[in-house]
């Protein structure tokens, strides 16, 4: 684990007992992690390992003190503080433990019911950060230690009925839920959109790639490790995209063309032996009832590089921005030195990351309005899109 220098950290409260080193002489102690009057107190559900989790990158970031807003203070991890502590990456993790406790004071805790109570004048934002199956449980634990806004990883539940379940909790209990689809305020998608306005009757199409191998055996890895579908996993972004900035819900849709020399819909077996049918690539236009007509492509071999590009009334490309962009690569390249080994995906979309958390924490903290982010009613509209669409697309390649 590489760990973030030169942290600026402030603490208000003292910490109580001291931790010992392993040969019990006294560590020098920092203060408890609290936050400030303009900053809301994170507390991250999920860690998972160094290197590999996606709580684990909000957090060094939150640590790193690139989201002003968001003050880091407690991290619920009930897997390596349980059975996975001493398995594959429970070292890893005990390490970062340490290092959040001695350096920044953050408490980690085993579930979300060892928290302490909410101290008076703070506002409580929760990152949920765990499995997808498990976030309607701990929606209702962070309500119930007292969260303002809940910031939940697409794409917030297995099915539709559970989002809306959970809309309807948060709503009871005064709390807001925000998504974490970070494309909504990626540059290329911004830049994409803002060309595109300029041009009357230009289309956009987004278009999201990713790397595996286009053999039977990656592919069935793929369909077996992300069971719920590409539609509801890989290319749940665009349609959150699709129900931000185009309108698309179910019941908008007036049609839906598929590309069918581009698609492809194959049934492979996965590593357990058990056969699975899903997309290995897909491109389909969706037009409104209300007027507008956006397209989406997404391909599971199509390389590193993600991007939207902007055509005319007869299909010719007028505007095409990438991520990573030059920019992007050039941080890429500081992050990777920095932290060898993370994921790929943590580095490109770095900066995105950064500006959801800071306007989610800014809603909490201070009110205002996280321009750009998804709603739980999008969340909805995109998971209802995608069960729309996959059983409807797969006819259409069958």
């Amino acid at each position: 684990f590489c760990q973030r220098k030169n942290l600026s950290i402030s603490f208000t409260s003292p910490i109580n007992n001291s931790l010992q080193s392993k040969n019990n002489k006294k560590l020098t102690m920092v203060e408890l992690a609290t936050p400030s009057e303009n900053q809301a107190e994170v507390i991250l559900i999920g860690c998972g390992c160094p290197l590999r989790g996606m709580g684990w990158y909000h957090a060094v970031q939150m640590l790193g003190n690139e989201c002003p807003s968001a003050k880091l203070c407690h991290i619920v991890e009930p897997w390596f503080l349980g059975g996975g502590a001493d398995g594959p990456g429970g070292p890893e993790f005990a390490e970062f433990q340490k290092k959040s406790e001695e350096e920044h004071g953050v408490q980690f805790h085993k579930s979300v019911a060892d928290l302490p109570p909410v101290a008076e004048g703070v506002k409580r934002l929760a990152l949920i950060s765990g499995r997808t199956v498990d976030n309607p449980r701990l929606l209702s634990e962070a309500i119930s230690a007292g969260c303002s806004v809940v910031y939940l990883e697409k794409p917030g539940a297995p099915t539709v009925e559970q989002l809306r379940e959970m809309k309807l909790e948060a709503s009871d209990a005064n709390v807001q839920i925000c998504m974490g689809y970070n494309k909504n305020v990626c540059k290329y998608v911004r830049k994409a959109r803002e060309f595109a306005a300029q041009i009357p009757g230009s289309h956009v199409t987004f278009v999201s790639n990713n790397t595996y191998e286009p053999t039977a055996e990656s592919l069935g890895e793929c369909f077996e490790r992300n069971a719920e579908g590409m539609l509801k996993n890989m290319a749940i972004h665009e349609l959150a995209l699709l129900a931000s900035f185009y309108d698309v819900t179910v019941d908008n849709i007036a049609s839906v063309v598929v590309d069918k020399e581009f698609s492809s819909c194959q049934t492979l077996k996965g590593p357990s032996g058990k056969e699975w049918t899903d997309f290995d690539k897909v491109k389909f236009t969706i037009k409104t009832k209300t007027g507008k007509e956006v397209s989406v492509q997404a391909d599971r071999c199509g390389g590193d590089t993600s991007y939207a590009m902007v055509s005319d009334e007869d299909g010719k490309e007028l505007f095409r921005h990438s991520m990573p962009d030059e920019e992007d690569r050039a941080n890429v390249a500081v992050l990777e030195a920095k932290y060898p080994g993370a994921m790929p995906y943590f580095f490109s979309q770095d900066p995105d990351y950064v500006t959801v958390k800071e306007r989610v924490a800014k809603l909490c903290a201070t009110g205002e309005e996280a321009k750009d982010i998804a709603t739980i009613d999008i969340a909805i509209a995109a998971l209802s899109v995608a069960e729309y669409l996959t059983p409807l697309m797969k006819e259409e390649l069958a």
